[in-house]
């Protein structure tokens, strides 16, 4: 009879541990982002746009900014930054260009996520425009230049001279299929 007990009790604690770490599981992802933006680190950027504030630009300063593209796994657009990389002065604006070509006879959606590294760095690149704040819809065998306005802070710390700014382009085709076209003005189709 005491087995008996002692094996409900410990059915009972391996399935309370499996809804905890269940839970645990779910709840990684918002205190991830939660560490990212406290500390700078993943080099997560801003997901809206600056505003630039004409400043003194430090002309004494110069930070190589290097730009990087890639698709996602099964994303089959082409995509390249046309500035590879470009030498600013920090509270300088900049504009540099992205190209993007989609060689299906299908319509897709993208959406671009940019991360930054050193990480610590994306705490001062600040985009005033940018092609990553919304979703691109691109026609079968369309292409398009999208733009990127930044300005790196003048509180840059002295020891980055160089940082890297990465864009992943994902598929996001079925996600925006079942969107209201009246909540994203880039998805509307002129002509109703």
């Amino acid at each position: 009879m005491a087995s008996g007990v002692t094996n409900n009790t410990m059915v009972i604690r391996l399935v309370v541990i499996v809804f905890g770490m269940f839970g645990f599981g779910f709840a990684l992802v918002p205190l991830y982002d939660v560490f990212c933006d406290v500390t700078g680190i993943n080099g997560k950027t801003a997901n809206t746009a600056a505003v630039y504030q004409p400043s003194t630009i430090d002309k004494s300063r110069t930070i190589t900014v290097e730009f990087l593209t890639r698709t996602h796994t099964g994303m089959p657009w082409e995509f390249q930054a046309k500035t590879k990389r470009i030498k600013v002065h920090p509270g300088e604006l900049n504009t540099v260009q992205f190209y993007v070509r989609n060689p299906m006879r299908t319509d897709y959606v993208a959406q671009a996520i940019p991360s930054v590294s050193p990480g610590h760095a994306a705490l001062y690149l600040n985009k005033t425009e940018c092609f990553c704040f919304n979703q691109q819809p691109l026609s079968a065998g369309g292409e398009a230049l999208m733009p990127m306005s930044f300005y790196v802070d003048p509180q840059l710390p002295e020891d980055i001279t160089f940082f890297t700014v990465q864009y992943t382009l994902f598929d996001v085709t079925a996600r925006a299929a079942t969107m209201d076209v009246n909540d994203n003005p880039y998805l509307q189709r002129s002509g109703g």
